[in-house]
């Protein structure tokens, strides 16, 4: 379990950093961020672990990188250029 929660840990900081790389004026403040990626690929960890059992080590890795994606695609932002008419 501890080498789990140390690989999703470096997962999530890691998608947090390239997400940080890739959209750097879409998402909040970097400090917001960086935290958000080990978090959400630690509970997507707990989780999983709890469903599954130990064992699966894999999947449980697995579903870190997912939970952290889907946590911090809901920290992106609309592009600002992107503005759209109402009407259009």
């Amino acid at each position: 379990m501890v080498w789990e929660a140390l690989g999703s840990v470096a997962i999530g900081l890691a998608l947090a950093y390239a997400a940080l790389r890739w959209l750097p004026r879409r998402l909040p403040p970097r400090s917001l961020v960086l935290s958000t990626g080990p978090v959400a690929a630690l509970l997507g960890a707990l989780l999983t672990h709890a469903v599954l059992g130990p064992g699966h080590t894999l999947a449980t890795l697995i579903a870190a990188f997912g939970m952290t994606a889907a946590m911090l695609s809901v920290l992106v932002r609309t592009d600002p250029r992107l503005r759209r008419s109402a009407t259009a």
